[in-house]
């Protein structure tokens, strides 16, 4: 008879150990990796081990993706942020806190948007200096000849 022992987790994962807890592909893995948003270290056997923590990175990396940052500002944010332990709570709330701003705008934007679509649909005007979605109040002529861009990338 064997006694059940509680095992504890272990403290590194796999790529793949990884990829089945997070729900992210190896190879998304793998690029957040070398854009140097979660960190490895190799074993003897030459293989990629992730410590516990970058479970709750990856979290963290997913859902500022889905809200729409570009994985430029989520690696600026994740940099301020120690490698050795999960991001905790107060973590995560200074990291949304400096997103707010960023998410207001895109919210406005889309708002905007949304609300002027209706009459652009199917108008056909193809104006540069009066349609409202791609020049409001021709602010692109102000900025002299040549192509613009309203709101960058």
């Amino acid at each position: 008879m064997t006694t059940a022992r509680a095992r504890a987790p272990k403290p590194e994962l796999t790529v793949g150990e990884l990829a089945r807890r997070s729900g992210v592909a190896v190879s998304a893995l793998h690029f957040y990796e070398a854009r140097g948003l979660i960190f490895s270290r190799r074993n003897a056997g030459n293989q990629r081990r992730y410590p516990r923590e970058t479970l709750r990175r990856v979290a963290v990396i997913r859902v500022a993706q889905k809200l729409g940052l570009p994985l430029a500002t989520i690696g600026a944010a994740l940099a301020e942020l120690p490698e050795a332990r999960a991001p905790s709570a107060a973590d995560w709330a200074a990291l949304s806190a400096r997103w707010r701003a960023d998410l207001d705008a895109r919210i406005a934007r889309l708002t905007g948007l949304r609300d002027d679509l209706d009459g652009c649909i199917g108008c056909g005007c193809l104006s540069a200096s009066v349609c409202p979605l791609r020049n409001p109040d021709d602010r692109l002529g102000a900025e002299g000849p040549g192509a613009r861009l309203l709101a960058p990338d």
